[in-house]
C-alpha cells in the first residue's frame, strides 16, 4: 500500500471515462482498444483517422506526462518471453471475448450492457485465478 495514490488514480479514471465518452459522442463508436487496433489492421475500414488519432493519444499521453512529473519506475519480474506470451494470450482472449477491458469494462458497463457485464466478470475472474496460481501455487512448486 506504499504506492497507493488515490487522487492520481481517480484523475486517471475520470480522464479514461471522459475520453471514452467523448469518442462515443463524437464518432458514434466504442473506444475498445482491441477493436480499434483490429479495425486499423483491416483494409478499407472507415474512420481510420479518428481511430489512429485516439490510439496515438494513448501512446503520446505518457510522454506529455513526463513534461510535468516523473514517471513511476517500471519493474518487470518476469522474462521478455513471458511478457510476449502473456501479450499473445491477451490478444487471443480479446478476439474470443469480442472485446477487451476498455470495450467491455469501461464502455460496455457504462452502457449497462449485460453482455459486457458477463465478459468483464469472466476476464476479471480469469485474471484473479491466474495471479493466484502464479503467485501461490506455481511459485511454491
Amino acid at each position: 500500500m506504499n504506492d497507493f495514490t488515490p487522487w492520481s488514480a481517480l484523475a486517471g479514471g475520470v480522464m479514461i471515462g471522459l475520453a471514452a465518452g467523448l469518442f462515443a459522442v463524437a464518432n458514434g463508436r466504442i473506444a475498445g482498444i482491441s477493436g480499434l487496433i483490429g479495425s486499423l489492421l483491416q483494409r478499407g475500414g472507415e474512420g481510420r483517422g479518428e481511430k489512429a488519432s485516439f490510439l496515438l493519444g494513448i501512446l503520446v499521453a505518457p510522454l506529455l506526462w513526463q513534461l510535468f512529473s516523473t514517471m513511476p519506475p517500471v519493474h518487470f519480474t518476469v522474462s521478455a518471453w513471458a511478457l510476449m506470451a502473456a501479450g499473445l494470450l491477451v490478444g487471443i482472449g480479446t478476439r474470443y471475448g469480442a472485446g477487451c477491458t476498455s470495450g467491455h469494462g469501461v464502455c460496455g458497463l457504462s452502457r449497462l450492457s449485460p453482455r459486457s457485464a458477463v465478459a468483464t466478470l469472466c476476464f476479471m475472474a480469469a485474471g484473479f485465478a491466474t495471479v493466484f496460481v502464479v503467485r501461490h501455487l506455481y511459485a511454491g512448486a
